[in-house]
């Protein structure tokens, strides 16, 4: 008889009264094999049942089963899992004949033949329980049994799953109206299929698929008849028979592979010389490590990105509960816009200047000018539990909100937002004023935060790394990273303004909290993380487009359905504007605290950044087509370990700038990154309205040219010295 066939007869022979007495005869024999107490023996308890009960069918609630969540780069390449239970659910037609024949032998034989219960097999399992005073065998059926695993797997606290699991009456014909339900929805193929997916096999494995994968390194339609055997065994008892938990339940698995072989030789399912062939067989449990988890994707710092996006993020359900179970159950596969290329030019730079056993940690993130797009993030260390092994638990390379920590002070990569300012307010390309080598604002009032508040500190003089001053213009101030033309600068542009400035740019501090307002913000005191940095510089290089971070681009659910997710973006900066600091910062290659390492061979801009006594470095930077940014620093306390006197990849340093370390790392990174790419331009400044000085020209001496603005648009990489060498220009200080 064919399964639709046996399905039909089935639910024919269940139906209208017929159904309901032979439901009450079941439910007598149900009772009865428990082998509960009772009066007046199995015919006392019969008619009891069948007395009292009306049994009639009861829709059973079938919540989707908790599938696997697979995040997958921009190429479409696997890189991380996301489960509750491992499973990875299959259609009947992919799992091999001979493990559903495996299954039914040891489990419901005569599945096909009768309706929700197998009263015959019940019956026998009764007599010889009552033969042995206690539970020798049980008389579920495929159908009972796939309704208790969707009762267990839909419990969502502990009393819900204890009672999934007792032993009573009530629960055996609760289990048998629903049964009743489930034969009358589906055919008998169905439901087979439904419950080799939620079973449990035991090791972690849930539905067969998971099972073939964990326990054999194969798929459901590759299984030998050992293997089948195996499986088949472990259902009954699947902690009992877990392999992954020693020898003695390895043998006790075995042992039961052997029980389900008898049993399919004794139904004559296989002959005697294959059940002696399969028996002879090792038990072959490989144990294939469980995929998934950030510890054990190939790029754990990206994937605790998306992990917490998804988490963090309302668009992705209004409650926290909803969204890890949307990611841990739901079955997705999710898009991301990690560019496999990119990322190894990151990992590669930063492995060849950084060690992971170094204490110092080199973190780097790169981002798509004009889309937001994290295209990689890589840090020195490898993310997992134990710092001691040059590791990491947290996110070195994002926020706190993405599973980041602190970050690190940004230093003078934030002098760029002071610059913007004042190029948004009018000032000149060559326009600037003299500086000293030190500075201390005249008054409170000299510097107000963006509640008005008068913040100045006569009481604090900042100073320049190495001395410096004399005239500057917003060119080569910038060059030289001179603190004390930054701290002025601020003042007469306004602090609040340009805080206003790094804030439309996405600037916020790592650990979540408000940035701090102080005469010394261009100096970089907030702490900073490299995928906020490297996203506010890519804004420049997208002519003033700001674009969110964004690491997912579409996300499919487990019906097939395809959510796509866009940049979000706004014009945060003139694009005239963008243009002309572009075309300072890429003077920083060519005529600045850079100029000792050189370019990368295509238009760039960029900023050094080292804060107070080289507590730590970095490197922002940008290209039309892609920016990145670098930071350096020692997590075990920034302020009280500097990178003064240290020894970071096997190498000296006195001390370290942006351009010892990070610098160079970025150089490689982008020449890596951007192989094969054109090389796009730098939009030409608007002479006429940056060019010149204006009223705040530098004095000139007779013959003397003055400055013009600087039209190289990037290096083309001659005078490159050698990695990690300090620049001849004044670098960051405060």
């Amino acid at each position: 008889m064919s399964p639709r066939a046996g399905a039909a007869a089935a639910r024919s022979r269940w139906s209208g009264v017929a159904r309901l007495s032979v439901a009450a005869a079941a439910a007598g024999v149900i009772v009865a094999a428990m082998a509960l107490p009772v009066v007046g023996g199995p015919g006392a308890l019969f008619v009891s049942a069948s007395e009292s009960l009306d049994i009639r069918p009861e829709e059973l609630a079938e919540p989707p089963l908790a599938e696997r969540t697979t995040v997958l780069d921009a190429k479409g390449n696997e890189i991380a899992w996301f489960y509750e239970q491992y499973r990875e659910s299959v259609t009947l037609d992919r799992v091999a004949d001979v493990m559903k024949t495996a299954i039914l032998s040891i489990e419901d034989s005569r599945f096909y033949e009768h309706g929700a219960i197998d009263i015959e097999g019940t019956a026998r399992a009764l007599a010889k329980n009552l033969a042995s005073g206690g539970i020798a065998q049980g008389g579920s059926s495929i159908t009972q049994q796939y309704v208790k695993q969707v009762l267990l797997n839909s419990a969502s606290t502990d009393q819900e799953k204890n009672a999934a699991l007792e032993a009573s009456y009530a629960r055996k014909l609760k289990e048998l109206r629903y049964a009743l339900a489930v034969e009358e929805k589906y055919t008998k193929d169905q439901i087979l299929e439904k419950y080799l997916n939620i079973a449990y096999f035991g090791a972690g494995a849930n539905g067969v698929e998971a099972a073939a994968r964990r326990f054999f390194g194969v798929s459901a339609s590759e299984l030998t008849l050992a293997q089948a055997a195996t499986l088949a065994g472990a259902v009954q008892q699947p902690f009992a028979t877990d392999p992954s938990q020693g020898k003695e339940r390895r043998e006790n698995l075995l042992a039961r592979r052997n029980v389900v072989l008898d049993r399919m030789e004794e139904l004559k399912k296989i002959t005697p010389e294959q059940a002696a062939a399969a028996k002879a067989e090792k038990l072959g449990f490989k144990g294939t490590p469980i995929p998934g988890g950030c510890e054990e994707s190939k790029y754990p710092y990206f994937c605790l990105y998306v992990r917490s996006e998804v988490l963090s993020n309302p668009a992705f359900g209004a409650t926290a509960q909803a969204r890890s179970q949307l990611l841990n159950r739901g079955g997705l596969t999710i898009r991301t816009t990690l560019q496999p290329r990119m990322q190894k030019a990151a990992e590669s730079a930063i492995k060849r200047r950084v060690f992971a056993s170094d204490h110092p940690v080199a973190a780097e993130a790169l981002v798509e000018p004009g889309t937001g797009a994290i295209r990689a993030m890589a840090a020195s260390r490898r993310y997992a539990d134990d710092p001691g092994k040059g590791e990491s638990s947290y996110n070195l390379v994002a926020d706190r909100q993405h599973g980041g920590g602190t970050g690190f002070q940004a230093g003078s990569t934030f002098k760029t937002f002071t610059l913007i300012t004042a190029l948004s307010k009018g000032m000149r390309i060559n326009e600037g004023f003299s500086v000293g080598g030190g500075y201390t604002a005249p008054s409170y009032s000299s510097f107000k935060n963006c509640k008005g508040q008068n913040i100045g500190d006569p009481s604090h003089t900042v100073t320049n790394d190495e001395g410096g001053g004399g005239f500057l213009t917003l060119a080569t101030g910038t060059w030289k990273s001179v603190n004390t033309f930054f701290v002025q600068l601020e003042g007469r542009v306004g602090l609040c303004d340009t805080i206003k400035t790094a804030k439309s740019l996405g600037i916020k501090r790592s650990d979540g909290l408000d940035l701090t307002e102080y005469e010394t913000f261009t100096l970089g005191t907030n702490e900073m993380d490299p995928v906020t940095v490297a996203t506010a510089y890519a804004a420049i290089g997208a002519r003033g487009k700001y674009c969110k971070p964004m690491a997912i681009t579409r996300i499919t659910d487990r019906e097939g359905k395809v959510t796509r997710y866009k940049s979000d973006c706004e014009q945060a900066l003139d694009p005239e504007v963008a243009d002309a600091a572009a075309n300072i910062l890429s003077g920083v290659f060519t005529k600045g605290t850079m100029s000792g390492v050189g370019g990368i061979g295509r238009p760039a801009a960029g900023k050094t950044g080292t804060t107070d006594a080289q507590a730590t470095a970095w490197f922002a930077g940008f290209t039309p087509d892609l920016a990145g940014a670098v930071s350096i620093g020692d997590p075990r306390g920034a302020q009280d370990h500097k990178l003064n006197d240290v020894t970071i990849g096997g190498r000296s340093y006195g001390s370290v700038f942006g351009a010892t370390i990070p610098g160079p790392i970025w150089n490689d990174t982008m020449m890596a990154a951007l192989k094969g790419t054109p090389k796009t331009p730098f939009t030409p400044v608007n002479s006429a309205r940056f060019g010149g000085c204006g009223s705040n020209c530098r004095p000139v001496r007779p013959a003397e040219p003055r400055d013009e603005p600087h039209d190289e648009g990037g290096d083309d990489g001659a005078g490159r010295g050698g990695e990690g060498t300090a620049p001849p220009a004044t670098d960051d200080g405060g």
